[in-house]
């Protein structure tokens, strides 16, 4: 073994099941105190079987002439053949990574069925989320629609349309595509940390975002051909088939841009079920509540709907008691994936320090990471090509050397603005937040070479 494979650093995964069923039971129970407690405390276990001691067996199987057993001993799979490629039909990914799927939060859970489900970012790489693995936010579940039975409406206030129509899936699908690349985040996305309760891996703190090349048609291309009058139309409101009808506002300025799809693909395949099939709104950069399952009616108008979604949840509460509303822009954002809370630095030596950034304003310009809570600050490598309101991949390496450190990356969009500390945004939107928390988020790596979250009192 070379000197410098001794020197690279290895990690350990983060914990994917921090909680026993025996807890889950405690915590539906409503028992907040043990949450947070189970949160704080937990510790790294095994994500894949056996990670640990393969490297040991590595050294112990080295032999200086000959070389490593693990590589001159073939295996069955080296000797043997192996399956089909039709076994099955639609590829899996491999049992030894069964481990990285979506989790639920106990503390999030609903009576009856899950609500939240939280994309693994700690196992992920580059800046498409599998559409295995996207974030799900069910307001009332989700549906196997049957594509024939589907439809969408198109209509408005009087003197704003024309022709008012109603759309089947097929009808849109015959229409001209386009493919873009986007990120959806839920307004909630990093909620808990407003109130400083420490979850323990980014799964859990940042989970609520993913990206997806997305296909379908512009809606300014339904509009025109409903006959919209672009000029008079402020506003549209687009409303989902789900159980709960989540319908929201949206500014006709996002429509005029081009950017608001019709979609029904999704990273290459039709939409998930799960994720809104056969037909969802994309509106890149807005908050996903915004960017409606289902979707079965729009509707044109001169002024904001005040749709429940938007004046009854989803607002933000200010120091002085007033709720911020419609402020559904996800502001410039990122988070260190790996190594993050949870895991564990298992050597000192060379690490890959990775993440991601995004900003509902545009392009992310530019990534910093610091190693020492904020004190100083390098900038990171952001890894092209870098897409219009989607995730951005970053890499810095790092040397670890045994002594405790606090990471965090602060990113800046191509609008100029700068993620901000918890001190600098708390300043502004005082404590009683739920949504919108794009503050700079910090992994303390202790001694032990134990990473876990914390909020520093100067950040």
């Amino acid at each position: 073994m070379s000197d410098y494979t001794k020197k690279l650093g290895r990690l350990r995964k983060a914990p994917e099941d921090f909680l026993s069923s025996e807890q889950v039971a405690q915590v539906q129970a409503g028992r907040r105190d043990f949450l947070r407690k189970t949160f704080l405390t937990a510790t790294a276990t095994m994500a894949a079987g056996g990670a640990a001691n393969a490297y040991a067996d590595d050294r112990k199987d080295w032999d200086g002439e000959k070389g490593s057993k693990l590589i001159l001993d073939k295996p069955e799979w080296g000797t043997t053949l192996g399956r089909g490629v039709d076994e099955p039909p639609y590829g899996m990914p491999i049992k030894y990574e069964k481990n990285l799927v979506r989790r639920i939060s106990p503390g999030l859970a609903a009576v009856t069925q899950a609500n939240v489900a939280f994309a693994p970012l700690q196992g992920m790489f580059g800046i498409i989320t599998p559409s295995g693995l996207h974030f799900n936010r069910s307001h009332q579940g989700w549906y196997e629609i049957n594509p024939e039975e589907f439809r969408l409406m198109v209509m408005g206030e009087k003197g704003l349309i024309k022709n008012p129509k109603v759309y089947s899936v097929g009808d849109i699908m015959r229409m001209q595509p386009v493919s873009r690349i986007h990120f959806i985040e839920c307004g909630a996305n990093s909620a808990m940390e407003w109130g400083n309760v420490a979850v323990p891996t980014v799964q859990y703190t940042h989970g609520m975002v993913s990206c997806s090349e997305f296909t379908g048609v512009p809606l300014i291309d339904l509009l025109e051909d409903c006959g919209a009058d672009l000029k008079g139309v402020r506003f549209i409101m687009a409303e989902g088939a789900d159980g709960s009808h989540e319908n929201r506002t949206i500014p006709m300025s996002l429509v005029l841009s081009g950017e608001v799809l019709v979609a029904y693909g999704q990273n290459g395949e039709m939409l998930r079920a799960e994720n809104g099939y056969p037909l969802r709104l994309v509106v890149p950069g807005v908050e996903g509540v915004s960017q409606i399952k289902y979707l079965r009616r729009i509707k044109l108008g001169r002024a904001p709907f005040a749709t429940k979604d938007e004046v009854l949840g989803y607002v933000d509460m200010m120091p002085d008691g007033i709720q911020r509303q419609y402020t559904s822009v996800m502001e410039c954002k990122s988070v260190i994936t790996s190594p993050s809370g949870g895991q564990v630095l298992m050597d000192q030596g060379v690490y890959n320090v990775t993440g991601i950034a995004w900003s509902g304003r545009g392009k992310i310009k530019r990534v910093d990471v610091s190693f020492d809570g904020g004190i100083s600050w390098k900038p990171a490598r952001v890894e092209g090509p870098v897409q219009n309101k989607a995730l951005t991949r970053f890499n810095i390496p790092w040397v670890w050397n045994g002594k405790s450190a606090f990471l965090q990356s602060r990113a800046v969009d191509e609008t100029g603005m700068v993620q901000p500390t918890y001190q600098e945004l708390r300043k502004i939107r005082g404590t009683r937040s739920v949504y919108h928390n794009n503050a700079i988020q910090t992994w303390q790596v202790e001694e032990t070479g134990d990473i876990r979250n914390v909020q520093l009192a100067n950040s």
